[in-house]
């Protein structure tokens, strides 16, 4: 687990960190949508995978900035 110590990260970095977590946020809802639209099994699987990697990437972002406090 990271210390708060070693984080050391700028305000920049929180931006970048929070913009970040925002394009992954509306990436994921948006392909859950797409998957909830199509009506080919294949690309619904497919998109279904890519919201499910975005919310991945998402999620260890989070940990990693829950892990600087």
């Amino acid at each position: 687990m990271l210390m708060a110590s070693q984080c050391n990260l700028s305000t920049k970095d929180l931006t970048v960190i929070e913009d970040q977590l925002t394009h992954l946020a509306t990436a994921c809802r948006v392909a859950q949508d797409y998957a909830n639209r199509f009506q080919d099994a294949q690309l619904r699987g497919l998109a279904s995978t890519v919201a499910q990697h975005h919310r991945q990437q998402y999620d260890a972002l989070f940990a990693y900035l829950n892990g600087c406090q």
